[in-house]
């Protein structure tokens, strides 16, 4: 078992290490977009389901409570799995490919920021959303992995984990988005502008 755990590791630490090799950018790119739209009155929404759901709540927890600043004031970011009532509402009343997306016409601004979340790229209500999103001028970063799926040339940014194994996927979004909220923790309260050195 302990050299099936180091496998494990390995493989993990392998996929991070490849996707930050060549993404580190579009990385800082959507910490930019996101601490940009704050600066801005903006909020950020996020969406996913299952493992890529509590990863879409866990960065908008970050946000709205803090991450490293512990003094910093609140940040508006949203995952719209969180309500139940609102969730069922939707999935029984319109079906659950507008779950999202309704959500996303109710509380979704010009200039707002929308971070979906597939590692199949190919999830309906996701797909949906996306598409509402740019409907009403929000721009939109994915987190997916494979080749994007058909999510991916629907974003402004496609944040793209170029692998086929789902929980190494989902481990490097759970990177990503830690690291976009250090960046932008950082950009909006720190006097020193971070800039990400994968190197580090």
């Amino acid at each position: 078992m302990k050299s099936q755990i180091s496998s494990i590791v390995s493989a993990s630490l392998e996929v991070k290490r490849l996707y930050f090799a060549e993404h580190t950018e579009q990385v800082e790119r959507a910490a930019r977009m996101i601490a940009d739209s704050f600066s801005a009155g903006g909020k950020l929404l996020l969406c996913g389901n299952g493992g890529s759901s509590t990863d879409a709540q866990h960065i908008a927890g970050e946000f709205v409570n803090r991450f490293l600043d512990t003094k910093r004031r609140a940040l508006p970011a949203l995952a719209l799995s969180t309500d139940g009532g609102v969730v069922t509402c939707i999935a029984n009343d319109m079906g659950f490919e507008k779950v999202f997306a309704r959500q996303i016409e109710a509380f979704a601004l010009p200039g707002d920021v929308l971070i979906a979340i597939t590692t199949s790229g190919a999830s309906p209500n996701i797909i949906a959303a996306v598409e509402q999103a740019r409907a009403q001028e929000v721009k939109i970063i994915g987190m997916l992995g494979r080749d994007g799926g058909r999510v991916a040339p629907l974003c402004d940014l496609a944040l793209v984990v170029p692998n086929d194994h789902t929980p190494r996927i989902q481990e490097t979004h759970n990177l990503i988005g830690h690291i976009i909220c250090e960046l932008v923790e950082q950009t909006l309260f720190s006097a020193d502008k971070l800039t990400i050195d994968a190197a580090k």
